[in-house]
């Protein structure tokens, strides 16, 4: 259990939500396990939904307290409230500022700060802790490429030109992405970013970290209530969670790419777990999936500092922490959405 910016997180599974007063109570096996004010309380996020009492809901609805279910992995399932007029006006924020191009940039351009951000720290992270065994002047000099870019970044004002300046920040950090590879280096390699499809097992798990990721950054949002599919960097394209891509932006390095990293230099990963198709596109084994999955779940689990917040919460609250800011933004109660800028 985590409250945060006013929401209550229920992480345990299994837990059952009801009404005691003016409280929510939290009983998991018929143990009373929690028991919190609700006057105080915007909204209450349940990872692995038991059930909630009609009372409790009852409640919240009058009150202007959102429920929102998520399965334990934080895939979203519903988001319970009552009169809508405070969901809509959140909505219709983000609908407007979605049209105009020029301001959509000056929220987009604090994504791409947190994601060019996050990956010079990576590359500055490496210096430290592997001088001999990486180019530490070429990391160097990209480092400063990027701490370059992210200066042009924070002055543009047109979408397009910044998509440019996000462009040559990741054409500088792939050219050493491939050195970051520490181990089993003849079965792991990175030479470009291959979608759809992948062309070798690093690109196949950075795509399926990256599709993990989209998917607890959309539950995030919707659980704030806003729309997942109408970004502000990437514009609306059918069945494409735009906001949700906007969002991850700034976590791609620093949670996925690192996290596929060091699948891959722990050894957790190998060269059986994935298959070559006719067409050459490389695909990880059911087996493999299962590993990836169970460690992208408890790396969700370990508990960081929020660099803006202060506060001790777990990675897999990140999307959700920030999908607080960026509403919180939306409404006027922050002058800037503030990005989640890592070291």
């Amino acid at each position: 259990m985590k409250k945060l910016l006013n929401t209550l997180y229920i992480t345990q599974p299994d837990v059952y939500l009801s009404l005691d007063g003016d409280n929510i109570l939290l009983t998991k096996e018929k143990e009373k396990i929690g028991r919190l004010p609700l006057h105080n309380l915007e909204a209450v996020v349940s990872f692995g939904y038991t059930g909630a009492s009609p009372a409790l809901m009852g409640y919240c609805a009058d009150r202007n307290i959102s429920l929102v279910f998520l399965t334990m992995s934080g895939r979203f399932l519903a988001r319970v409230i009552g009169k809508s007029k405070g969901n809509v006006i959140l909505r219709k924020k983000q609908y407007r500022l979605s049209e105009n191009e020029t301001k959509s940039a000056m929220i987009a351009r604090n994504f791409i700060v947190g994601k060019i951000y996050n990956n010079k720290w990576i590359l500055e992270r490496m210096t430290r802790d592997y001088p001999f065994r990486i180019d530490v002047t070429g990391f160097k000099e990209t480092s400063q490429q990027l701490s370059t870019i992210i200066h042009a970044v924070r002055e543009c004002d047109d979408l397009d030109s910044l998509r440019g300046w996000e462009g040559q920040a990741a054409i500088s950090y792939n050219k050493v992405f491939n050195q970051m590879i520490l181990q089993q280096k003849e079965d792991f390699y990175f030479h470009f970013r291959s979608r759809r499809p992948p062309l070798d097992n690093v690109n196949a798990m950075l795509s399926f970290a990256y599709t993990l990721l989209a998917n607890d950054t959309a539950a995030a949002l919707e659980g704030v209530g806003l729309d997942a599919y109408v970004g502000f960097l990437h514009r609306d394209r059918p069945g494409r969670v735009s906001l949700a891509l906007d969002l991850m932006e700034e976590l791609r390095g620093i949670y996925a790419d690192k996290f596929v990293l060091s699948l891959i230099n722990k050894k957790v990963v190998n060269k059986d777990d994935f298959l070559k198709k006719e067409n050459g596109a490389v695909i990880m084994t059911d087996a493999a999936r299962k590993k990836f999955l169970a460690a992208w779940q408890n790396k969700k689990q370990e508990k960081i500092t929020h660099p803006y917040l202060g506060e001790k919460i777990t990675w897999g609250l990140v999307p959700h922490a920030q999908a607080l800011l960026l509403a919180r933004y939306l409404r006027d109660d922050l002058d800037e959405y503030p990005p989640f800028l890592w070291k």
